[in-house]
């Protein structure tokens, strides 16, 4: 099995061999842009006192989930 590079997200890096866990996650539909933000803060400060990157991922309709 050939080695993994890790992939640029917002000028940091994720993935790659070794690299520890990381998060993906947001609520699968947005009703609106303030529910959206308290979502992101709340899982933004969450991996933050576990020390574990996260990127938000959400989608504005349900047929795009």
């Amino acid at each position: 099995m050939g080695s993994v590079s890790p992939v640029q997200v917002a000028g940091k890096p994720f993935g790659g061999d070794g690299a520890p866990l990381f998060l993906i996650a947001g609520p699968c539909v947005i009703e609106d842009e303030p529910m959206a933000r308290r979502i992101a803060r709340f899982l933004a400060d969450l991996c933050a006192r576990l020390a574990v990157p996260f990127i938000f991922k959400a989608s504005y309709d349900k047929a795009n989930r």
